[in-house]
């Protein structure tokens, strides 16, 4: 699979059939707009999933300017599902409200993570549901993996793949713990294990 950030690319818009646990599922094809440049498109791009089902973009901007950029992408692809994933950082809350309702007004699903999308990582390993500084995503997750953990990783998604089940599990039990969810306030939060589950869909079994 690629990091496509810009350059040519080959756009296969045929339909491919595909045993997938059992059942036979009809060929998606994906675009994944990310803010970072490298962590995020690393992980995604580790999917075992053929890379002409995958158009992935690191794109390096804000919250707005990635969903901005998912709307001119959606409408020079023909893709089934189109996802952008970003981070509360410490961008304005009202641009990353403004956002995801953007994104949702244009059928674009989100996988945000308040703060940083290192909590995802982090859920692998335990369940969080106290406000952890971003600073510390990195001291905690070279702990966890018993090794100095870098942003940038491309062997983040083998290391952490026997422990995603639990990962989803902790996601969404996270949630669960917000009865009126405000992104933008939930801290920590992450609906990152929503992408992974429909990606997941497409690993044979």
């Amino acid at each position: 699979m690629h990091d496509k950030e810009g350059g040519s690319q080959t756009r296969n818009r045929g339909y491919l059939e595909r045993k997938v646990a059992n059942r036979d599922l009809k060929f998606e094809r994906f675009l994944i707009v990310c803010e970072g440049e490298k962590t995020e498109p690393n992980y995604f791009k580790s999917f075992p999933i053929p890379e002409e089902w995958l158009d992935i973009y690191g794109i390096g901007d804000n919250t707005l300017g990635i969903v901005r950029k998912a709307i001119l992408l959606k409408q020079e692809g023909n893709y089934d599902q189109v996802w952008c994933v970003f981070d509360r950082d410490s961008f304005p809350a009202q641009k990353f409200n403004r956002a995801i309702e953007l994104a949702e007004k244009n059928n674009i699903n989100v996988a945000y993570s308040n703060e940083g999308f290192e909590i995802w990582y982090l859920l692998h390993f335990n369940f969080y549901d106290t406000a952890i500084p971003r600073r510390e995503y990195k001291r905690m997750l070279s702990q966890l993996l018993d090794h100095r953990y870098q942003k940038n990783s491309e062997t983040i998604y083998e290391e952490l793949k026997s422990r995603q089940a639990d990962a989803i599990r902790n996601a969404k039990k996270l949630l669960d713990q917000y009865p009126s969810p405000h992104p933008v306030r939930d801290n920590p939060s992450t609906t990152v294990h929503l992408l992974v589950e429909q990606l997941n869909r497409f690993i044979a079994q």
